[in-house]
């Protein structure tokens, strides 16, 4: 399916009460966005960021006008250090949530789903609702990938996944199905489009309900992420794909072009372009991130379509991310080991 829509449509209409058509063409315009900077942004930061900061951030972000922020992940600190302050996040978020905002957490396994319920526990004790509408499990398209970053092979991530979409689905939670390397991994090289749509189907067919494509290495071209959507077919209902662009190559927004033509209505991006796969990156040369969130909502509205997005908000919250980074890795390298093996 490709959808090309001329700008004229995406233009304000007449007074009055709008025409199905006028209707149809406005939905089809609106593209949402899901801020991941706090959780995949951040993640693989070596300073620690302090909880605060991230609230803060989430905050801000939540305020900017996107659809929706990624929080946090409740997965083992020991992997995951930069995450291991889930729970507080998510507590400190929740009286920070706008009517009508969307956050997700990242749930890895039951124990990361139980953890996210306890939170929902807390928040709703505490009289601020849910804090968590959205969690999220994630796979890969590469059997290489998937052992090195789940220790398990495709088939049995699946596997590991079904008891928490029900659970999820039991307490009235939306299930998203990550899979990463869509276009390409660092281990096996290109991936056949074929082998994304075979994980799709598998993620669709125990229930999960939106599914998010990763370009895990930002190798994506405007052609090769068309090719990707076509292969998925009517697997791929724009109502319920997302499509999460790394911007190593400097073609993200290309490509986003590209899927907004097919006729993808969703995207990740990432406040200020933080995060990224470290497998992209060289010794001494760290690859760009995922794609800006700032980049991503130009390049939608430049294409003619509409967000929610407030640009001049978002880059506050851009800039506020960029600052905590900073003085993250400013403390993380005072206190890195000296040429004796101590600590200063």
């Amino acid at each position: 399916m490709r959808i090309t829509m001329a700008s004229s449509e995406h233009s304000g209409g007449s007074s009055g009460s709008a025409s199905p058509s006028q209707t149809d063409r406005a939905e089809s315009a609106r593209v949402r966005i899901t801020d991941v900077a706090a959780r995949d942004g951040l993640q693989n930061e070596p300073g620690l960021i302090p909880t605060a900061d991230k609230i803060r951030l989430v905050e801000l972000l939540a305020l900017s006008g996107v659809d929706e922020v990624e929080l946090t992940g409740f997965v083992s600190p020991k992997w995951v250090p930069q995450l291991g302050d889930a729970a507080d996040v998510c507590a400190g978020a929740a009286p920070r949530k706008p009517a009508g905002m969307v956050f997700s957490a990242l749930v890895p396994n039951e124990k990361g789903l139980e953890s996210a319920l306890d939170a929902n526990r807390y928040s709703v004790a505490s009289n601020f609702g849910r804090v968590i509408d959205v969690v999220s499990v994630f796979t890969a398209a590469s059997e290489a990938f998937s052992k090195r970053n789940t220790n398990a092979t495709i088939a049995e991530t699946i596997e590991r996944f079904r008891p928490v979409v029900a659970r999820a689905h039991a307490t009235g939670l939306t299930v998203r199905g990550y899979i990463s390397c869509v276009i390409a991994c660092p281990f096996q090289g290109l991936v056949a489009p074929g082998e994304v749509a075979k994980v799709a189907k598998q993620l669709l067919e125990i229930g999960v309900d939106e599914i998010d494509l990763g370009d895990t290495i930002g190798a994506a071209t405007p052609q090769s992420t068309l090719d990707l959507l076509d292969a998925l077919g009517p697997l791929a209902d724009p109502g319920r794909t997302v499509l999460h662009l790394h911007d190593t190559f400097g073609r993200a927004s290309e490509c986003a072009l590209a899927a907004l033509d097919w006729g993808l209505r969703a995207f990740d991006g990432s406040a200020a372009g933080l995060g990224g796969c470290p497998y992209a990156s060289t010794p001494g040369n760290r690859a760009p991130g995922n794609i800006a969130t700032e980049t991503l909502v130009r390049t939608v509205h430049a294409a003619g379509y509409v967000t929610g997005v407030d640009l001049a908000r978002l880059g506050e919250a851009a800039d506020f991310a960029r600052s905590i980074v900073q003085r993250a890795a400013l403390g993380a390298s005072e206190t890195a080991p000296s040429e004796t093996g101590g600590r200063a």
